[in-house]
């Protein structure tokens, strides 16, 4: 049917802050429809509360409200807006939840608002298990045996019954929060009790384990007709027993039988229609490997994580489809994007394989739970393409980002320690290395047969990966050939990986691909595996003759910003596209360069050409041969792009914007020092140390506490404040290993306000958009701090003097584009860090001052100044409302990691709160940061250690917050308010935190952040 008239005005609700299980694809989603909304000519309204998106731009929505996603809030911009109807698929699991409650509490029906898409009768029988079960049961669908339970003793008798082990799966979570897999009773009751706190109704099925099956995923699309298509099917890696988020996916599906393909594709078009879903969802299924029995999983009765991988592997943008759909299109009314001739009912085809991993935060947190199980642990992926499975899989390890030996090596560090059978053993375990391990157990000559028992895996998957073996011995010990070198290049292995494992230089290898009959060449991806005229420049390399991406010319390549992880989120994808914007609007060809399913920039309509490959030197750099660009921008993709710095100049690439001696005068320790002493401005004293006996004698010189940090990091990896030598030699283990043989820096830790700015410069002036002050002091990493805008306890004086020092910093490295500057205002203003390039907190400035500001840099780095951009050196005026940007954690996601703030960043994601006041401000931004309503007080319950600082025990009580110290396994009160726990070292804080998780109370880990609930101000130090 046509598109509907009768609606004008539409609200699309989005996801919130990042959070495990929640990322960047709800912001690819999200503006998706926002923008097919209005090639429709709908009004759109966008309420979400997360500032790093490109979701909550001002030219994504027709407005914009970036206020907290809770039933009072909404309903208080529907009252305003009067919209027609609300659009909530497409804001992940938050989204789904509160347009539930809406329609529960009665706002939408008191507002003749209207539910789009799917409705809520649909969504209900998806998400609630018992509806879900006996839908199947209507359908003759086979679903494990299990029960709906909404306590623990009627969960542990259904155990008994069908024997353990069983999946808990709580209702209405995302990420499969507060599941798992329980093998006895004791793992019934702490799994269970925790699922039953965590699901909003106190509801969780208890399902007969099926772990071992293979799982499968299919995309599906569904008009109001009921015409409904599959996108594509997706196969885990890892088969059924772990988060689908965890594990490794493979696109289209590989080891399934014709008939057993059609059997789960069958079922998954019949429980959509069943449902009557309009728009995309995501069914999971099981396959018996041992018989053609199945079972099903789940619906996500909207746009999933899953709905953004099959969209990039596919070239099917799901998102913008469904949009289309909610108001009334069917799929043969709507055109494909990217042939522009087909119609959106034609399935895609794939003539190449997609390979997903997960990237994990393991890397950083060395002591958190890295079994992977039911309950996500993932921040985010890695995708790539290639014409065959170790092509694919191989190009997604190189674009992790990990420990860069372990990548080129596919060798876990421990390997040559470890006997064949102590491998057998571990990786019966899933872990985020245990790919790694299988590399390594077939390298010490363990067969196929062993590792399918040991792990389940099917043995195709591990015949791959014993095909990458074989080569990679090859290359070892055969004479390298062009020939050789063809055959390794077609599974995946790039020069990097060669020189990994055999002596050979770049010469050498440079001759042999000369030789070679095939080369790198890049293939299009269209949907239709070529059988129409794609318009799309959406591209993946490959080893073939023929080549289907000619150089556009007159073009500049933006490097992104790889996998989201804690330390580099999404908003790094926020200014690649604006940087992109930036270049288009001055004439130039827009490149991207990335491998992050998830989000914006990698969706082909953001750029003139899009490369979908890792962010390794010799991938970028084989782009750049055959793109010619007039230069390369590193400032928007974080560290990842800084990092590959070095090497690009090395090979001759021009680098556009501030050059790599200015990068070099702030990323290496003795040359900003040295800047630093030149132009008089002071720092915290400090030195390197390659040792732990140099950093002995620069603490002892220094006296603690000092502040341990590696070079070239991001996220505050591996940096700590040490109080003793005992500790700084616990903390310098992993600061070493993390330096890659760059110097350990070690700082005098200096006590104050910390504050920051972002400036624009042209390479002579310099312009700052205004100032922040974090609330929580120096000691916490500044991606962990609340962020007060304009600054809150800084007089004239001291922003004068942080403007003049940040001028002097950016004229005296030539900053041409944008940097950010650190500081600590105690005594005297300290510069501590420089970061030459955009940062986390770009967004956020962007949004409150309404300035582009990675636009702004991107037209100062191709050649404008400040006066052609209208812009006056000095800082911008402030606004008369206070702004705060919020962080938010994923503690529960992750068992064991250290919760307590400090140098090393934890936050996964933020949110933003403003106000007339900075109480108001703080308390919007509480809502979806800490989950907490600063508004009701209550009893709190502190570790011994904060109820020392009887300070704050006493401004707390006073503001309606009386304490109670806890003690060990104590029974857990009802009606805690908050909880305060800033150590991780005892037992009783590690558990009051832990408890405080699992119970969903709110978790604060900084004195500083609960000062902030205290009405009479306390002492602050500046």
């Amino acid at each position: 049917m046509p598109k509907r008239t009768d609606i004008k005005k539409i609200v699309i609700l989005g996801s919130g802050p990042i959070v495990i299980g929640q990322a960047a694809e709800f912001d690819y989603a999200g503006s998706q429809a926002c923008l097919s909304l209005k090639e429709e000519g709908y009004e759109t309204v966008l309420i979400n509360s997360n500032p790093a998106t490109i979701m909550t731009d001002d030219e994504t929505a027709d407005k914009v409200y970036l206020e907290p996603l809770t039933v009072a809030s909404v309903t208080e911009i529907l009252k305003k807006e009067q919209p027609d109807a609300i659009l909530p698929t497409l804001g992940g699991q938050t989204g789904l939840n509160l347009a539930v409650e809406l329609a529960k509490t009665g706002v939408l029906d008191d507002l003749n608002i209207e539910l789009l898409g799917t409705n809520l009768h649909t969504i209900n029988q998806a998400e609630d298990r018992e509806e879900f079960k006996d839908l199947m049961h209507e359908l003759n669908q086979p679903i494990p045996a299990s029960l709906t339970v909404y306590d623990l003793q009627s969960g542990l008798d259904f155990a008994h019954e069908i024997g353990y082990p069983v999946i808990i799966r709580p209702a209405y979570t995302l990420g499969g929060t507060g599941g798992g897999i329980a093998k006895d009773d004791d793992e019934m009751t702490t799994i269970l009790t925790r699922g039953l706190t965590m699901s909003p109704e106190t509801e969780c099925l208890i399902e007969k384990s099926i772990a071992g099956y293979k799982e499968i995923e299919f995309e599906v699309m569904r008009d109001h007709n009921g015409s409904s298509i599959i996108v594509t099917g997706m196969e885990n890696f890892d088969p059924v027993g772990v988060h689908t988020g965890d594990s490794i996916v493979f696109a289209p599906t590989q080891t399934l039988t014709d008939r057993e393909y059609q059997r789960l594709r069958d079922a998954s078009l019949t429980i959509v229609n069943a449902l009557k879903i309009e728009g995309g969802c995501n069914v999971q299924l099981a396959q018996d490997p041992n018989s053609k029995h199945y079972f099903v999983i789940e619906v996500n009765p909207r746009v999933s994580r899953s709905s953004a991988l099959a969209s990039k592997a596919t070239g099917y943008p799901i998102a913008k489809i469904a949009a289309k759909i909610a108001v009334g299109l069917n799929l043969d009314e709507i055109i494909n994007p990217i042939t522009q001739t087909t119609y959106a009912m034609f399935e895609p085809t794939l003539d190449y394989v997609v390979a997903k991993i997960p990237r994990f935060v393991f890397d950083k947190f060395y002591n958190a739970d890295r079994v992977l199980g039911t309950q996500m642990k993932a921040t985010g992926e890695v995708m790539a393409i290639g014409t065959n499975i170790e092509e694919s899989l191989l190009k997604a390890v190189q674009s992790l980002e990990l420990n860069a030996n372990m990548q080129n090596t596919l060798l876990p560090e421990d390997a040559q320690g470890k006997s064949l059978e102590e491998f057998l053993a571990t990786v019966g375990t899933d872990t985020d290395i245990r790919l790694f391990e299988l590399f390594a157990a077939i390298a010490k000559g363990a067969t196929i047969e062993q590792l399918h028992d040991a792990t389940l895996i099917d043995e195709f998957f591990l015949s791959k990966l014993a095909h990458i073996m074989d080569m990679q011995k090859r290359l070892m010990t055969r004479m390298l050939t062009a020939d050789l070198l063809t055959r390794a290049a077609k599974l995946g292995f790039s020069d990097t990986m060669i020189k990994a494992v055999r002596e050979i230089t770049d010469h050498e290898l440079a001759q042999l691909h000369e030789m070679a009959d095939q080369k790198i060449v890049y293939k299009m991806v269209d949907t239709c595996a070529a059988e129409f005229d794609s318009a799309t420049p959406y591209f993946y390399s490959t080893i073939g003759d023929e080549n289907e991406s000619e150089p556009l010319g007159n073009s500049i390549v933006v490097i992104g910003a790889g996998p989201i992880r804690i330390g580099q989120g999404v908003e790094f994808d926020y200014t690649t596209v604006h940087s992109v914007k930036a270049i288009q609007a001055a004439g130039y060809n827009a490149i991207i360069i990335n491998n992050n399913p998830e989000t914006v920039s990698t969706d082909f309509s953001i750029s003139d050409k899009l490369y979908f490959e890792p962010l390794t030197i010799d991938s970028v750099m084989n782009v750049i041969n055959l793109e010619k660009p007039m230069g390369v921008i590193v400032q928007f993709g974080g560290q990842t792009a800084i990092n590959l710095t070095q090497q690009l100049v090395d090979k001759g690439v021009k680098i556009l914007g501030t050059s790599m001696k200015g990068i070099e005068m702030t990323e290496n320790r003795h040359d900003f020092e040295q800047l630093l002493i030149e132009k008089g401005i002071d720092h915290p004293a400090g030195d390197t140390a390659l040792s732990l006996d140099d950093a002995h004698a620069i603490a002892d010189n220094l006296g603690y506490p000092v502040l341990v940090r590696p070079s070239f990091v991001l996220g505050g990896k591996g940096m700590a404040v040490v109080h003793t030598q005992e500790e700084l030699d616990d903390y310098l283990v992993p600061a070493l290993k993390n330096s890659h043989g760059e110097p350990i820096l070690v700082d005098k830790d200096i006590t104050g306000i910390e504050c920051e700015v972002d400036i624009l410069s042209d390479g002579k002036d310099v312009f700052i958009p205004g100032i922040m002050e974090h609330l929580e002091g120096a000691g916490v990493h500044s991606g962990d701090s609340i962020a007060m805008y304009p600054p809150q306890h800084l007089n004239d004086a001291q922003k004068a003097e942080i403007v003049k020092i940040a001028t002097e910093i950016g004229t005296a490295v030539h900053c041409v584009g944008m940097m950010n500057i650190q500081f600590i205002m105690a005594d005297k203003p300290y510069v501590i860090d420089v970061n030459p390039r955009a940062s986390r907190t770009v967004p956020f400035m962007s949004k409150i001052t309404h300035l582009h500001l990675a636009q702004l840099a991107t037209q100062l780095i191709v050649g404008k100044s400040l006066a052609d951009l209208d812009l006056e050196p000095g800082l911008y005026p402030e606004p008369d409302q206070v702004y705060v940007k919020a962080p938010v954690f994923s503690f529960a996601k992750l068992p064991d990691a250290p919760t307590a703030l400090s140098p090393e960043m934890k936050s996964t994601g933020e949110d933003l709160g403003h106000g007339k006041t900075l109480d108001e401000a703080l308390h919007k931004a509480f809502f979806d940061s800490y989950h907490f309503d600063s508004s009701v007080t209550g009893p709190i319950l502190v570790s011994a250690h904060d109820a020392e600082n009887t300070e704050l025990m006493a401004g707390l009580e006073d503001s309606g917050y009386p304490h109670t110290v806890y003690q060990l396994d104590q029974d857990w009160p009802d009606n805690v308010a908050f909880v305060l726990a800033t150590e991780d070292e005892t037992p009783t804080s590690k558990q009051l935190a832990a408890k405080a998780l699992s119970h969903q109370v709110t978790l604060f880990t900084a004195q500083d952040t609960a000062a902030s609930l205290v009405k009479a101000p306390l002492t602050k130090q500046a």
